[in-house]
């Protein structure tokens, strides 16, 4: 285990490409980047479909993919949902030498606990393919995956999930709603996906509290953000990346329910790109002029959203905000109408701060924000007003 941990705390001189799930395979700059990151045309890939329910039509269905982009992918049989003993063939020296001198790495998406379970032997050791990624990774290689791939590569992920608002209600154990994740992301970001289209940013805090993250990066559906060896983050693909710092947050420990303020919170549109280590944001080209005046806000209605877990909900709000004249936003998070009597959900308040700055796309209606504050309270809605008849 300590051959392992030196192993897995070596200086890593590749890259990340941490995809958010349902990547199109028409989103070509997504694809081009893994092939390029993996040394262009020709570069080998490997494809690890351990997650994927059909391991070996998902896998081989992005070697396809991969190879339409000019790699030369090739699949890594270990699944366990593929016949035989996966353990017995992650432990293969032949498909490790493989896979250690490949360019890059793409994990399917499915369910990351399978990854973990098929990479790691039964006693929590690496396998001897897990030991090759990280060869592949330090040396220079690229690690890709989408949805359970993305999951993986902080050092710990969602494992059996509740709903958003339940997380927030009864919080994650150990073992259960979370679990180890590989850890390619090192210790101080924890990842995860399909973030704005399921509204999964607020499920990321009490995880991150409980862990000790300081921050935390999720990433949209058919988006991307790469990860250099420098720490510098770069989004690329439809959407973008929520980023969260809890560096300044603090709980109020009186409360039993969930609480959070000083909350630190951007969105990362794509093309911006992001020094984890310097904090410096470099909006993407089309937004390098647009850098907004508070004092020509475009918006002066008050801004109040009553489902922010929806759709793209927490971004529509602070777009609003940061090119608005109002203090705050407020956004609600309650459980639908099953049940008479009083509902406990959340309050989400943001508003600027001191060093907040936002910009706005020359071309489309799209904006870059940088630290906004959040807070999050419990409160009570009495629920419903009226009985029927």
């Amino acid at each position: 285990m300590a051959a392992q941990a030196a192993t897995e705390a070596a200086p890593a001189k590749g890259s990340l490409v941490i995809i958010g799930g349902a990547l199109r395979a028409d989103s070509a700059p997504v694809w081009q980047r893994i092939v390029r990151l993996a040394g262009g045309v020709g570069a080998r890939i490997a494809v690890i479909p351990a997650a994927a329910g059909n391991p070996a039509g998902s896998g081989g269905r992005l070697v396809q993919t991969l190879s339409s982009h000019g790699a030369a992918a090739f699949l890594v049989p270990v699944a366990p949902r593929l016949p035989g003993d996966f353990h017995k063939a992650a432990n293969d020296p032949v498909l490790a030498a493989a896979v250690r001198d490949a360019g890059g790495a793409y994990f399917a998406g499915g369910d990351q606990g399978r990854i973990t379970q098929a990479l790691r032997n039964p006693d929590g050791s690496n396998t001897l393919l897990l030991d090759a990624l990280w060869d592949l990774y330090r040396r220079g290689g690229v690690i890709a995956g989408s949805s359970a791939g993305a999951a993986i590569m902080s050092s710990t992920m969602f494992y059996e999930a509740k709903s958003v608002l339940a997380t927030l209600q009864n919080g994650v154990e150990d073992g259960r709603e979370i679990a180890p994740g590989l850890g390619f992301a090192g210790n101080e970001v924890f990842i995860d996906q399909h973030l704005l289209v399921r509204g999964r940013f607020a499920r990321m805090l009490p995880v991150m509290l409980k862990k000790g993250y300081r921050l935390g990066l999720g990433v949209d559906e058919n988006s991307a953000v790469v990860i250099g060896p420098q720490r510098e983050v770069e989004v690329i693909g439809y959407k973008g990346a929520l980023l969260l710092d809890l560096s300044r947050a603090t709980v109020d420990s009186r409360q039993a329910a969930f609480n959070v303020v000083d909350v630190m919170i951007s969105y990362l549109d794509s093309g911006d790109r992001l020094n984890l280590a310097t904090g410096v944001l470099t909006p993407s080209a089309d937004k390098t002029a647009g850098k907004l005046d508070p004092g020509q806000p475009s918006f002066r209605e008050a801004l109040f959203s009553a489902d922010i877990l929806g759709n793209t909900t927490v971004v529509d709000l602070m777009g609003k905000l940061i090119d608005s004249d109002q203090p705050a936003a407020i956004g609600l998070a309650f459980d639908g109408p099953q049940q008479r009597g009083s509902k406990s959900g959340f309050e989400f308040r943001f508003s600027r701060a001191a060093d907040s700055v936002g910009y706005a796309s020359a071309t489309s209606e799209r904006y870059s924000i940088y630290r906004l504050r959040l807070n999050v309270r419990p409160v009570l809605l009495g629920w419903p007003t009226y009985q029927d008849r």
